[in-house]
Formats: C-alpha cells, structure tokens, sequence
C-alpha cells in the first residue's frame, strides 16, 4: 500500500509526456493566436509546421504579390527559422528570396515556403493574356539617282542594301537617262530590281523625259500610285509615310493644288504619331548642280503644320544631312524637320556649292544608302556606304 503513490505519480508523469508527444503531429489550430518566443533555439528540428498567407491569389501577368511565411515549433510557438522559397512552374510565376511572386504567363503554380524538414504552399493563378512585347523598329532603306546601264555603282548600292532587311524607298531619277521602259528592265531591273517586290518608290524629273513617266509607272506598277499623280501614303510600323510627286511643271505643287490638299487631308486622318516625307527635289540643297528648289516649299509648309519629322530627297548627287529646321530655314530643334538629300544610288557626284544654313553633314565620294530605324516615337538614321568605302554618318532623334 505504501508505493501506490509512487506509481500514481509516474502515471500521471507518463500520460502527460505522451500528451506532449501527440501534440508534435498536430495542425495549427484555426484561430489560435501565438507570440514569436525569441529566446527559444531555432533548430529546423523543432519546426511542427509552415503556413504562408495568402494562401491562394490571382495576378495578372507582370503584376506582383507578397507571400509571408510563418514557422511553428513545438506547442505552436513562433519560430524564427529561415525559410527557402521555390516556385513548381516558374514559366507561370517567379518567387523572390524574399517571398515576392511575379506574374510571368497565365496558368498555375504553387509556391512553396520550406523550413526544415516542413513546407507551406500558396496557389498562384495567373490570369489574362501575357503582355505583348514591344513593336520591333521598322527599317527604311532610301537612296536616288540610282541606275544607268555601263556603270557598276548601282550593283554596288545594290549589294549593300541586299544585306539590309526592310522597305525600299527610292528617291527618284531611278533608271537614266530617261526612265524609258527598257532602262528599266536593262539597267535598273539588273541590280535594284531584286528589290521591287518591297520598294516604295517615287518619281524624278529623268522619269519624265519620257511622256507621262510611262517607263516608271509602267514598272512598278501600282506599288507607284496612280499615274496621273504619283504621289501616296502608307504606313509603316508606328510611323507615317508620304511619298509625293514633285515635277511640279507636271503634277502640280503649288498651294491649293490637288496635290497639296490631298496632303493637307491625308496628315490629318493619320492617326500615327511620327511622319516621314521623300520626293525628289530637295528644298534646301548645298550641290553645285542644282541648289534650293523653292517649288516644294508648300510641301514643306503641310508637313510642319503636322508635326513631321523627316524628309527625304535625291535630285542632287551627293549626301547630305540638314539640322531640324522650319519651312523658312531657321533652325528648330523642338519642332523643326531634319531633310536627308540621298542622291547617292549610283549616278557620279556633283560638287558642294554654297553651305547652306544648317547644313551639318555633306559627302561627294561615298555611293550608298541610308538606313533608317523607326522606332515608337523615336527614330535613327545610319549611312551605309559600298564597299570600299568609308564614310559615316549616324544619328538618332525623336518623335515631336
């Protein structure tokens, strides 16, 4: 009788240790409220369990969410053991070291919290459509003055705009002496020719040698617009392009032509931010041979009124790059437009005359094209000479 106390208290001590054990394979009980114990040892031996919050969320791609994790020992007791984060797919969603989920493409995953030999999870859905990635630039190749049966230097521009992807502007004067049908099919067709199928093309004062310029639009076709006019638009990735007649003693220019109206109307239906312009006479032109042509000015006058950026001519044979500039010539490099003169395509140089006011880069060696860039509100431009040859000129700018 005497030890029954004895062996009551060592039951009492037995079923309270193997209450203690049963509670280690417990959950967290809904609504218990527990305090972190930062005196207690954070052995990763002592973690019972991970919960992480939220425990299931959806984003769109490219959005975030934070995710935090809470590790529990022995008695729920809040731990301060480190926790590893991992993601199951992460093409559909990413995690942080520190828990942040980023939205990558739609579907599902589950992120994982780890602590220890315990682990937590969060369900991520990802929703909608995954963002489209932004536009590539659209690339203009343009040069004039380009073709004449007996000389190489159209196969050599020829060659340097094989090695360029994009859309083909030529600036006039293409096939000389007059443009005729067989200068077409003989001198231009054997070299630029490789590229009709993606040019854009505009006419010169040679094409009309012969009547009507029929040899020109006879070879492109509609890619030339109607023949009566010769001048069009199209688009371009994010720009605007114009492509005008200006023979002007044929298709006229002048204020309140046709011509000039269908212009004025054609810039303000676009609805794209940036315009570039090319037709064969330059308004502003530092060569010898053939100086300002004051008949494009209207021209000139529509497309600052519209906010364009570029212009591009041929006409003279020579490169040359003007600084942003109003229809008057005075300098604007908020609003102005830059003017390109390409008459680089093949046909032998003039000389520089008189500099003309912001004139800012002139070359009478090089045969070449130009290569511009268009891009979202921006835009770069890049000389590209034969082979042989070393002449550059690069540059970028932007959109007003």
């Amino acid at each position: 009788m005497p030890r029954r106390p004895a062996l009551l208290g060592a039951a009492v001590a037995l079923a309270l240790l193997l209450a203690v054990a049963c509670q280690d394979d417990r959950t967290v009980p809904s609504g218990v409220s527990v305090t972190p114990e930062p005196s207690r040892a954070t052995l990763t031996v002592d973690v019972l369990a991970v919960s992480v919050a939220p425990a299931s969320k959806s984003i769109a791609p490219g959005a975030t969410v934070q995710l935090a994790a809470t590790v529990y020992g022995r008695n729920y007791v809040v731990l301060t053991t480190p926790v590893t984060w991992s993601s199951s797919a992460p093409a559909i969603a990413t995690v942080s070291a520190t828990g942040l989920v980023t939205g990558v493409a739609p579907g599902s995953a589950t992120i994982r919290a780890t602590a220890g030999p315990k682990t937590g999870t969060s369900a991520i859905t990802v929703t909608g459509s995954t963002p489209p990635p932004p536009p590539s630039p659209s690339i203009l190749i343009a040069a004039g003055d380009i073709a004449q049966c007996g000389s190489s230097n159209d196969e050599a521009t020829a060659a340097v705009v094989s090695a360029i992807g994009g859309t083909v502007a030529t600036l006039g004067d293409n096939a000389y002496n007059s443009g005729t049908a067989a200068e077409y099919a003989n001198c231009y067709g054997p070299s630029w020719g490789a590229f009709k199928n993606r040019t854009k093309p505009s006419v010169g004062n040679h094409e009309y040698k012969t009547t009507g310029a029929a040899g020109y639009f006879g070879y492109f076709g509609a890619a030339a617009g109607d023949p009566k006019k010769g001048y069009y638009s199209y688009d371009l990735g994010d720009w605007h392009v114009v492509v005008l007649n200006s023979n002007c003693g044929f298709v006229a220019c002048s204020a309140g032509s046709p011509q000039e109206q269908w212009l004025r109307a054609d810039l303000a239906a676009t609805t794209k931010a940036c315009v570039v312009a090319y037709w064969h006479h330059p308004r502003f032109n530092s060569g010898s041979g053939h100086g300002n042509n004051t008949a494009v000015a209207p021209f000139w006058n529509a497309l600052y009124a519209a906010g364009a950026e570029l212009i591009l001519n041929g006409h003279e044979h020579l490169y040359e790059r003007f600084a942003p500039q109003t229809p008057g010539g005075v300098a604007n490099a908020a609003s102005g437009i830059r003017q390109f003169t390409v008459g680089t395509g093949g046909r032998v140089f003039n000389t520089v005359g008189t500099v003309k006011p912001n004139s800012q880069v002139r070359n009478t060696t090089a045969p070449g094209v130009l290569k511009l860039t268009l891009g979202a509100g921006t835009y770069g431009w890049e000389f590209k000479p034969v082979a042989g040859q070393t002449f550059a000129d690069t540059g970028t700018g932007s959109c007003h």
